[in-house]
């Protein structure tokens, strides 16, 4: 089975139905629902998505997305490490760069799905967006 990272915009285009991006990324979270592919988010996009829905709506249903959430991806640590490669990775976007490492730290991830693509650039995973990881699937 395939294990892709899922950055946080991919995320919350899904929890807050943000046309027209929200179907291809509730395609993936499928995807993921039903165990075709293995999607893994890091711990901050959690963090991240509860800091933006909260502004939304109320703490209790925003804990309740996000649980939903917890219950269909792995949830990838956000170690020391991480930081420390973080800080040293040249990435411009601090947080784009905690999203990088954190996916670079479980081997089995290749792939980092987002729709901001340019701030990856440097990266050693490959980079796609929502579209190019679905329309790269075996049919």
């Amino acid at each position: 089975m395939q294990t892709v990272f899922v950055d946080t915009d991919v995320i919350i285009d899904f929890l807050i139905d943000r046309k027209p991006f929200s179907e291809q990324a509730a395609i993936i979270l499928s995807l993921s629902e039903y165990k075709s592919i293995r999607v893994c988010a890091s711990a901050l996009t959690f963090a991240n998505c509860y800091y933006i829905l909260r502004k939304l709506s109320s703490h209790t249903k925003v804990i309740s997305k996000l649980s939903q959430l917890a219950e269909i991806v792995d949830i990838v640590d956000v170690t020391k490490k991480v930081i420390i490669d973080s800080l040293r990775s040249g990435f411009k976007d601090f947080e784009d760069a905690i999203q990088n490492e954190s996916a670079k730290s479980n081997t089995q991830i290749k792939v980092l799905i987002t729709r901001n693509i340019k701030d990856f650039y440097n990266s050693e995973l490959s980079i796609l967006t929502p579209e190019l990881f679905l329309k790269s699937l075996p049919k």
